[in-house]
């Protein structure tokens, strides 16, 4: 506790950078995941080739896609662009069968009623099934982002800072404080990451909130 309050300033300051390192992927990946997943599940030629692709992403190694980074993206090894970039290929790798799955949960009657009504198939994707597929969706980002804040803090091993480097500086000095402080911290920013999906979740969906769920729209 005492080191805790010796280095509040600092603990705040990894936070801040944990927070934008496992945030942004999460935003950027749910933008790229909307249209591949409705791609996927428009064609359904492409769901096979969509999924074991994002499938095949998500199995490269963390740290192995880190330092593959600067190679790819011509930057510096420290340079943050590379956790974000690496971190949205694992967000996208994620999402896309959720996004999939979500819009699979909306019954067939119900885009074909979307359609009779001069939406258009992109227009009413995004007027009718989607917002109906937003609680498995929502349910999908959850994951990738407790998923995000625990990945983003093996990025502390080659040097970019943030929460992860409580863990590894806690552990190499043997300081039981900075362990600690490093864990919790990460807890607590993957509760927050998912209360907000879930507030964000509950405001999109208002027909759930005066208990009313329309067919198709639970998973």
């Amino acid at each position: 506790m005492t080191w805790v309050l010796d280095h509040l300033g600092l603990i705040w300051e990894l936070t801040v950078r944990h927070t934008v390192l496992a945030g942004i992927p999460l935003i950027l990946g749910l933008l790229l995941s909307i249209p591949l997943g409705w791609l996927a599940r428009r064609y359904r030629v492409l769901a096979p080739i969509a999924l074991a692709g994002t499938g095949l992403l998500y199995t490269i190694p963390s740290l192995a896609l880190f330092i593959l980074m600067p190679l790819i993206l011509g930057t510096k090894i420290l340079d943050p662009i590379n956790v974000v970039v690496a971190m949205t290929v694992y967000t996208v790798a994620l999402l896309v069968r959720t996004v999939v799955d979500g819009l699979a949960s909306v019954p067939d009657h119900v885009d074909a009623a979307a359609q009779a009504m001069g939406l258009g198939r992109l227009g009413g994707v995004f007027t009718v099934p989607l917002p109906l597929a937003v609680p498995v969706i929502a349910a999908g980002l959850r994951v990738a982002a407790v998923s995000n804040v625990s990945i983003v803090s093996i990025a502390s091993i080659i040097g970019v800072s943030q929460l992860g480097s409580l863990l590894t500086d806690g552990y190499n000095r043997d300081i039981p404080g900075e362990l600690w402080a490093g864990t919790l911290a990460c807890l607590l920013l993957a509760l927050l990451f998912d209360a907000i999906i879930q507030a964000g979740a509950w405001a999109l969906t208002p027909w759930r909130r005066a208990g009313a769920v329309p067919t198709g729209a639970e998973p």
